[in-house]
């Protein structure tokens, strides 16, 4: 079998990823001549390698972008690594209807940090966090399969804990004040004990902020019963002064003006 015969196979199978090692397995000829022929469908666009080692089959409705779209091959790469993962902070944020700003770049939450992909105009981010299998997700259908997201209370904590990947945290406030439509206060709470309390400090002011009211007060006694020190809301700069809520336990340090 040929390069182009392989493919051609995987793809009516419904099949738009494959390793090198299936490679050398299908394909007639030594590694260095499958090696070539693989490089000619590349160079010809009908399949990108997001990393080494790892190809997609690009149909003839994504060569423009020069890559699968990310959402079409995450679930099977992390598969291949054998890796725990879930789609997270914007793009999560996006597929639970908060899609203020389009994200440019899929993001996707792992175990520890992993180098950032690139292939064609398709671009994913890896963002680490150690207690990964834990956290609750949830799963949607994609044209190649099935893709874990985190879920709509997961996906705020984690905006206002992972802020630097969020943009700013008004832009994480403009987010919120959508995605608090579908955020459950009983699960909130649930994830809200599996993340760092100072999540809840500040998760909690900004739907304050936005007049998201309705988890609001649960959040709050939570935080009053868990929280034993005020937190900065903003955690990089350089001063931690600021107005103080008793409420919150929050140091209000930096203006936050969300775009409603």
């Amino acid at each position: 079998m040929r390069a182009r015969e392989f493919i051609r196979e995987l793809a009516a199978q419904g099949r738009y990823h494959f390793t090198i090692g299936d490679a050398f397995a299908a394909i007639s000829g030594t590694p260095s001549a499958i090696r070539a022929q693989l490089r000619r469908l590349k160079h010809q666009r009908w399949i990108a390698e997001p990393v080494r080692s790892f190809h997609v089959i690009v149909p003839p409705e994504y060569m423009n972008l020069g890559c699968l779209p990310a959402n079409q091959f995450i679930d099977q790469l992390m598969r291949v690594w054998d890796e725990p993962y879930y789609i997270a902070l914007l793009s999560a944020a996006q597929r639970h209807g908060a899609a203020h700003q389009r994200p440019q770049i899929e993001q996707v939450m792992v175990r520890k940090n992993r180098q950032s992909i690139e292939c064609g105009q398709i671009r994913i981010q890896f963002i680490a966090r150690k207690n990964i299998t834990e956290v609750p997700t949830m799963e949607f259908n994609t044209p190649r399969g099935i893709l874990r997201y985190a879920t709509p209370e997961v996906t705020a904590l984690e905006l206002v804990g992972y802020p630097n990947h969020a943009g700013n945290l008004s832009n994480v406030a403009t987010v919120l004040s959508e995605l608090a439509e579908v955020i459950s206060t009983r699960r909130l709470v649930e994830a809200a004990r599996l993340s760092p309390i100072s999540w809840s400090q500040r998760l909690g002011y900004l739907l304050e902020l936005v007049g998201q009211v309705k988890q609001v007060n649960t959040l709050a006694r939570f935080v009053q019963e868990n929280a034993r020190s005020y937190t900065p809301l903003r955690r990089s700069v350089s001063t931690y002064e600021g107005q103080r809520l008793s409420r919150w336990k929050l140091i209000v340090n930096v203006k936050v003006e969300p775009d409603l």
